[in-house]
């Protein structure tokens, strides 16, 4: 080792000392590890530049990697993985025990290794992954290779994954899979994963899926594919903890302990009467501070806030996340209790609601597919239909320019495009704040008044800037700078026709929602695209008519 090196080791100067190797070569920085004190090792490793240390892990010996990789923190180890290549790295995880090993496994080297056929080494490694990762690490994946990862996995840690994956990886290996695998993916499925996964699949595979489930989970399955699409009773499992209010604490552990396995909550528990009336509620921390003796009566919750089956499954999601509940229990009209909404379902409901409002605002007919995923054709097919019916609807804006060419000079044909873009744009404003607080719950049809009055005001002042701007910018700009042949009249009209044409913009885009919202139909779908529609034909009107009024 280098006597300067050294100097600054027992200084503990690991910059210093990282800045004195930097221009070695790996092969000799690797020698330098070889020969370092275990106590320097770490510090030394992180003051070395990442892509330095990247080049020399790949040449020490097992031990020192396995240091090196189990020192770093994550951030730091990322940043070093980044520059090993996918070979390096398998080598690498080969010699690792499996608990340092994951730290680096990404996707890729797990799909490298499934290809190298390292099974001895992937058994234990993907033991230990998360359900989402190995999600993605199927995905991926070949679709002859998909059986051979799934059964090399544990029991219910492929059942976790399997709910996971996206419905085409899921129908792909389903068909690879034999009827006991199959059983045993079942048996380990929540009902309304059960229930999701029958939805998504094709007829010939739920005939599988069924055929491999118990009298009791069909019957179940039946009865909650009869609840509407989008109610809570289409989302909701049945598998939570129930009490009676007669019950000790005791004997509630005792019942937990018995049917905790198969219920997909336990923390909040149930309390119902004998005929199945929701009464009550008692979370895990209510029972861990009670009595043994006490009774369920005494310490439940009374004042319960729950669903109806038929509720609409996105007020159900949202009145979880106001609440903050980790479940909210469904009820049926004559309130028995029939089942929880978890927030796992919740934010899924929450996250596909707000993707199917996005799309429709741009008109873009909805589906659940990934982009990636999405072939070109449906794509097309998914776009055409509004764009088609934009073009047709498009053509009023034409028919208007048409019959009042003749009144419009070139200088004032020139600022259609601006008065029709600064329409679109300040009614696509209104529409979406106003879609965003109907979606929220801030506000309902009853309030269009003090929208309205609101926007108005707001389509004032934003009208007046927009129009003093308009016409500073055609005197100072358009006509001092570029010389064009504007004169003060037309600027008048195109910035009154401006003001005029926002505050209308501010109505339609508030009104047109909230009219929609009133007629029991979603507001996203007449978001944007129909908007500017409207606001581009009648902001043409305003502009040919105050020019039919000065020039006509």
């Amino acid at each position: 080792m280098k006597e300067e090196l050294k100097e600054f080791l027992d200084l503990k100067d690991y910059e210093s000392a990282a800045d004195s190797v930097k221009k070695e070569t790996p092969e000799v920085v690797a020698h330098i590890f070889s020969e370092l004190p275990e106590k320097d090792l770490i510090p030394f490793s992180r003051a070395l530049e990442s892509d330095l240390l990247a080049d020399v892990l790949v040449l020490l010996d097992a031990p020192l990697q396995q240091k090196i990789i189990a020192g770093l923190h994550d951030d730091e180890l990322q940043e070093v993985m980044e520059d090993v290549s996918v070979d390096d790295t398998v080598d690498i995880i080969e010699d690792l025990p499996e608990n340092v090993a994951r730290r680096i496994a990404e996707e890729e080297e797990i799909l490298a290794l499934l290809a190298e056929r390292k099974f001895a080494v992937l058994k234990p490694l993907l033991a230990e992954m998360n359900e989402i990762d190995l999600a993605a690490v199927f995905e991926s994946a070949k679709e002859e290779d998909l059986p051979i990862l799934f059964r090399i996995l544990p029991k219910d840690l492929a059942a976790q994954m399997f709910v996971e994956i996206d419905s085409d990886t899921q129908q792909k290996l389903l068909k690879k899979l034999n009827d006991k695998e199959i059983k045993d993916v079942m048996d380990e499925l929540f009902l309304d994963d059960t229930v999701d996964l029958v939805e998504e699949m094709p007829a010939n595979v739920v005939k599988r899926l069924l055929a491999q489930s118990d009298n009791e989970t069909r019957a179940y399955i039946n009865e909650i594919l009869k609840y509407p699409k989008d109610s809570a009773g289409s989302i909701m499992t049945i598998e939570f903890v129930r009490f009676l209010p007669t019950m000790t604490v005791e004997a509630a552990f005792d019942r937990i302990r018995e049917t905790a396995i198969d219920k997909e909550t336990i923390y909040t528990c149930y309390v119902t009467d004998s005929e199945n009336k929701l009464i009550g509620l008692v979370t895990a921390k209510d029972l861990m501070l009670a009595r043994k003796g006490q009774l369920i009566s005494e310490i439940m919750e009374d004042n319960v806030i729950y669903v109806n089956t038929r509720d609409d499954k996105e007020v159900v999601a949202r009145k979880i996340s106001d609440y903050g509940f980790l479940a909210i229990p469904v009820v049926d009209d004559e309130r028995r209790l029939v089942g929880i909404v978890t927030v796992d379902d919740a934010i899924d409901v929450i996250e596909e609601e707000n993707t199917e409002d996005l799309e429709r605002m741009v008109g873009i007919v909805h589906d659940n597919k990934p982009y990636l995923k999405t072939s070109v054709f449906s794509i097309w097919k998914k776009r055409v239909p509004w764009l088609l019916i934009l073009l047709v609807s498009a053509t009023f804006t034409g028919l208007i320019l048409n019959k009042f060419e003749g009144l419009l000079s070139t200088a004032m044909l020139a600022c259609v495009p601006m008065l029709m873009d600064t329409g679109g744009n300040s009614g696509s404003q209104a529409s979406v704040t106003v879609i965003r607080a109907l979606a929220l719950g801030e506000l309902t049809t009853r309030d269009a008044g003090k929208v309205l009055w609101k926007e108005f005001r707001a389509s004032l002042l934003l009208a007046v800037t927009l129009g003093v701007a308009c016409f500073a910018k055609l005197m100072l700009i358009d006509v001092l700078l570029f010389r064009f042949d504007y004169d003060i009249v037309t600027c008048l009209v195109t910035s009154l026709a401006l003001f005029c044409t926002v505050v209308m913009a501010k109505f339609v885009g508030c009104m047109l929602p909230l009219l929609v919202k009133k007629c029991k139909l979603d507001p996203a779908a007449v978001a944007s695209p129909f908007i500017t529609t409207i606001v581009d034909a009648v902001s043409l009107l305003i502009y040919c008519g105050l020019a039919f009024v000065i020039f006509g």
